[in-house]
């Protein structure tokens, strides 16, 4: 195949770490012998942006323009020479390149402070307890970039944002009316970085093809300049846009501006889309074999879906491709000093994906029509471990971000036994439902693993609102499960969820009690509350009127995703956010359980329902009863060394047997009968690590009664067993 194509993610997405989507897709171009470059335009843009010379060229825009300044940008325009002269230094240092100037950051004598140093004051004084040196002089120094992203919204682009550009036109845009103006305008102070650096990227790499991955509203406008500068200057080239935001808000795309732009729209996963687009510009296939694209034929938004070819499997894909990408470039920020909040921005972590899809795939507020929810397929443990391994030697780093809607308990299991038996040193995290699945003993086998925090939605936190959003899931369980990871030295984010159709003043307040005595049993270390969003995918997004809401009709020729809605029975949801944000806030911080909730709210709210222990009942309460036989047992530790004694009791020789067993920190030793001991040498060589077969427990049940050894009930809750459970005896 004749054709290149170059991947672009257009600013802006994270700061810490690229988004994956181009990274896939170079992986499967990879598989099929195709030419494929890609670029994050967005840390790109951001470096030569935030740099001496960049903050030359900023101040002097400033200072031509003369725009209407707020005394907070006076002063920083007036201490422009300590912005030139830090700048590079701070990026470095945030790069892992310059560790030594911690301590003159944390001084206060390096760099120059604006606003955002005076907001940040109580939590600075609260986390000098948990943060070190470096990770204080990296929250400095994200303090200073906001200081100055404050100056470029107020002075040069009001659409600027570290994490999204020009989000606004891309959210709930039903018409392109306002994105056709901002395209039609004057390019911006940040649109001559992007164009420039775009133009580079075309004259080194020279594509037949330019792929723009949009992931969010915050990543469209970006893409659609770039797309007007290609159109505008290579017409020759073929521009093709697809990602997350095309795949939920422009299913029904009737936009016949938008190919102004591009020439092509994929939705859902673009490997077979963008193969088939390739084969066509090369008159391998005809219009007609297009998979999943929209484009203009006659002046008139085509949908092109008639082929009935289906999606590669998971397992010919192939292992997502780091190269061309700036991995030693991107900055390690600390946006807030919450432990949890710091995965999304501290630190960079290679991306994987499980599974496709959700095994779940039920929840009323999720798009479970659409292809990414949808269609669930897991990975093979061992095809994820080879992945780790490849992508682990091409980047040199070893900490993974698991990006599935919800990860599988079993497939995790499997994963962490496989992590384990290849002797893997690596960190991760990944997104869970709180589901029953997650015992004790399999949150200290992912632990083992490599698990350092899950994050999971807990929703509204009320039993009768998660039955309706068919979440599967009850309090007493999340708080259990939450306990599980947590007891393990597993971080907990809770997903919280406000404004749920027929959601009632009181169910708020509840909502909220239970959130605070969740917190206060040390059970969760992080959450956020987002307000609810009907969207058109979702189960009551097509199918309101069960929920109690009436669906507004607001379709428009662009996106159309969010559903307007009434919610006739409900609360008035939007006036609890800032009272929730608040009380949340302090509970992450440890402090503020004993405030009423009524004095987080500046108007009257119900008094709660809950019972001031509900949480601390449901911790109590007794796991399963009985010998769980179906269990598969695995020992995590060294197999012992066994040594054989005689000793008196009661006056009498017994032969006795100790058994050792070699561990990181200690060793741990057993004294049993020497007709225990040899069953227990052998059993622990049966259900180690390295066995090829799994044994449940009722095999090993029945092990014990052939050798006569008594009953194995007793045994099980023997000090002996105790001792084993507590240094890595598991049942999964």
């Amino acid at each position: 195949m004749n054709q290149k194509i170059l991947l672009i993610t257009p600013p802006f997405t994270q700061l810490n770490t690229p988004y994956p989507a181009t990274m896939y897709l170079k992986g499967f171009f990879n598989t099929r012998g195709i030419a494929s470059v890609q670029a994050d335009l967005g840390i790109e843009v951001i470096l030569r942006l935030f740099s001496s010379e960049g903050f030359c060229s900023l101040f002097q825009y400033i200072e031509e323009n003369k725009p209407e300044l707020s005394s907070n940008a006076q002063r920083m325009v007036s201490l422009k020479r300590d912005y030139i002269q830090t700048i590079d230094a701070a990026i470095a240092f945030l790069q892992d390149k310059n560790s030594t100037l911690a301590q003159v950051i944390c001084e206060g004598s390096f760099l120059p402070e604006a606003s955002r140093f005076t907001e940040e004051t109580e939590e600075l004084e609260w986390a000098f307890g948990t943060m070190g040196t470096r990770d204080k002089a990296r929250h400095l120094i994200t303090l200073y970039l906001e200081d100055i992203s404050d100056l470029i919204i107020e002075a040069v682009d009001p659409q600027f944002g570290f994490s999204r550009y020009a989000e606004s036109l891309g959210r709930c845009a039903t018409s392109f009316d306002a994105l056709e103006e901002r395209l039609n305008a004057p390019a911006s102070f940040v649109d001559e970085i992007l164009l420039s650096l775009l133009q580079e990227k075309i004259n080194q790499e020279k594509p037949t093809v330019v792929g723009l991955s949009v992931p969010f509203p915050g990543n469209l406008y970006s893409a659609l300049k770039c797309g007007q500068w290609l159109k505008a200057n290579h017409p020759e080239i073929k521009v093709v846009m697809g990602g997350g935001y095309p795949n939920t808000e422009l299913r029904s795309l009737r936009e016949e501006l938008l190919f102004k732009y591009v020439d092509f729209v994929t939705l859902d996963d673009g490997e077979l889309p963008l193969l088939r687009l390739l084969e066509y510009f090369e008159g391998k296939c005809k219009l007609d074999d297009l998979k999943r694209t929209f484009t203009l034929l006659n002046d008139e938004v085509c949908y092109l879906n008639e082929s009935d070819e289906k999606d590669f499997p998971q397992s010919e894909v192939g292992t997502p491709d780091y190269s061309d990408l700036l991995l030693d470039k991107y900055l390690s920020v600390i946006e807030i000093v919450n432990p949890m909040h710091r995965l999304w921005s501290d630190g960079r972590w290679n991306k994987l994906t499980l599974a496709h899809g959700c095994y779940w795939g039920k929840c009323s507020f999720c798009d479970c029509s659409l292809d990414y929810i949808r269609r669930f397929e897991p990975n093979s443990a061992a095809l994820i471990c080879d992945r780790m391994e490849a992508i682990i030697r091409q980047t040199g780093q070893n900490g993974f971000h698991f990006v599935d809607e919800a990860a599988p308990p079993a497939l995790l299991r499997d994963l962490a036994l496989e992590i384990l038996r290849r002797g893997l040193r690596v960190s991760w995290w990944t997104n869970i439902r709180f589901e029953k699945n997650y015992t004790a003993d399999l949150c200290a086998l992912l632990k083992e693993a490599g698990c350092i925090a899950v994050s999971g939605g807990l929703e509204v936190a009320s039993d009768r609102l998660l039955k309706l959003i068919n979440k599967g899931v009850t309090v007493a369980q999340v708080a259990k499960v939450a306990d599980n990871f947590t007891q393990c030295g597993i971080m907990v984010h809770a997903y919280l969820m406000y404004g749920f159709p027929t959601q009632t003043d009181r169910e708020t307040i509840d909502s909220l009690e239970m959130v605070r005595q969740l917190f206060q049993e040390g059970v969760l270390q992080s959450g956020f509350w987002h307000l609810f969003t009907m969207t058109a995918h979702s189960p009551i997004g097509l199918n309101p009127q069960p929920f109690g809401v009436q669906a507004i009709k607001n379709k428009g020729k662009f996106a159309n995703n969010d559903v307007p809605h009434i919610d006739r029975i409900g609360a008035d949801h939007q006036m609890f956010g800032e009272g929730l944000r608040k009380s949340l806030f302090n509970y992450m911080h440890g402090v503020g359980f004993d405030i009423p909730l009524s004095q987080w709210f500046d108007f009257k709210v119900p008094v709660t329902t809950i019972p001031s222990n509900f949480i601390q009942k449901a911790l109590a309460a007794p796991d399963e009863t009985g010998l769980p036989l179906n269990r598969q047992v695995i020992w995590l530790g060294n197999l012992p060394e066994i040594r054989f004694y005689e000793k008196k009791k009661k006056g009498k020789t017994v032969q006795a047997s100790e058994l050792i067993f070699h561990n990181k920190k200690y060793d741990l030793a057993l004294k049993v009968s020497q007709d225990l001991g040899r069953w227990l040498a052998e059993a622990m060589t049966s259900i180690s690590l390295q066995s090829d077969k799994p044994v449940k427990l009722q095999q090993l049940k029945e092990s014990y009664e052939s050798a006569k050894l008594g009953d194995f009930q007793i045994f099980w809750n023997s000090r002996t067993v105790e001792e084993l459970r507590e240094n890595g005896l598991l049942l999964l």
